[in-house]
């Protein structure tokens, strides 16, 4: 497996968008897939929009990002991925719809594809459950961290059946893609989501309990702890209704500590949940 194959991506939004572009940089032909067409033409533009603010030019050569864009090919169907060598499934965070596109792609991607999935916290053997025993042992997580292009960052995460030569594959194919590789055990949210939320949990209750305001808590992440971002801003980003999801299946698989604080799920239903243009934390756009 290397970067002169081809590779699919199921899924244009945030994650799957800038996923596709770091397998495009490192010279990879991609298909991208998503549902509709609006879905695929707002995934390209968000491709667009990382190339017009620049790439990390340590990581990458100017014609590297010159030439990415041509190599990635929108597809509504899924016709082509028959062709790909290895095929990352970045799609909505929940066990139903991943099953439904993890068994699409068993039915058209070639027998020695790799099929990976970038879930942030369910179980990799959980989703394995989704694909005949055959495909499972070409099967594991990798969970890139957001914004992709920039954060070099990828958990590996195998599931009970993944073999340790595609694990090696792999983790061989992040370093070529420029991504530094962890290996981490199936575990619902797997390392680095756990130690993030159990911080989100806890400045939110700093906030609730009144000891500090949003603002004053990720000053003291970034200045005290040496953080790029604070967790209000980063729940601003990602939204805190994800975050909110998150943190449901933590509590579900792991109990009381990843409990949601009430004030989370009360600003989530009031609508302040931020994302992008939203009103959340301390992003005040309506």
């Amino acid at each position: 497996m290397g970067v002169a194959m081809k590779a699919g991506v199921v899924g244009a939004g945030l994650m799957g968008a800038e996923i596709a572009l770091v397998f495009a940089l490192a010279g990879c032909d991609v298909v991208i897939n998503d549902r509709d067409v609006g879905s695929l033409d707002r995934g390209i533009e968000r491709i667009e929009a990382v190339l017009r603010k620049g790439v990390d030019q340590k990581r990458y050569a100017p014609n590297q990002a010159e030439e990415a864009q041509a190599r990635i090919h929108p597809a509504t169907g899924l016709a082509e991925f028959a062709e790909c060598g290895v095929v990352t499934e970045a799609v909505f965070e929940t066990i139903e719809v991943k099953t439904a596109v993890l068994q699409a792609l068993d039915a058209t991607c070639p027998a020695d594809c790799v099929i990976v999935s970038n879930t942030s916290t369910i179980p990799i053997s959980t989703l394995a459950g989704a694909l005949p025993p055959a495909r499972r042992s070409r099967f594991l997580g990798t969970h890139y961290f957001s914004p992709v292009s920039r954060m070099s960052l990828v958990e590996v995460v195998p599931g009970f059946e993944t073999e340790n030569d595609v694990v090696g594959e792999v983790v061989a194919l992040m370093r070529s893609l420029g991504k530094t590789p962890i290996v981490i055990k199936d575990v619902a949210g797997f390392a680095v989501n756990r130690m993030l939320h159990a911080m989100m949990i806890e400045a939110v209750r700093l906030v609730e309990e009144g000891v500090a305001s949003p603002e004053d808590l990720d000053t003291a992440c970034r200045l005290g702890l040496g953080h790029p971002i604070g967790p209000f801003a980063l729940m601003d980003v990602v939204s805190s209704g994800l975050c909110l999801q998150v943190q449901t299946i933590l509590q579900e698989a792991h109990g009381e500590r990843f409990r949601p604080p009430a004030l989370l799920k009360q600003r989530v239903a009031a609508g302040l949940g931020g994302g992008r243009g939203r009103r959340g934390w301390l992003n005040k756009a309506s």
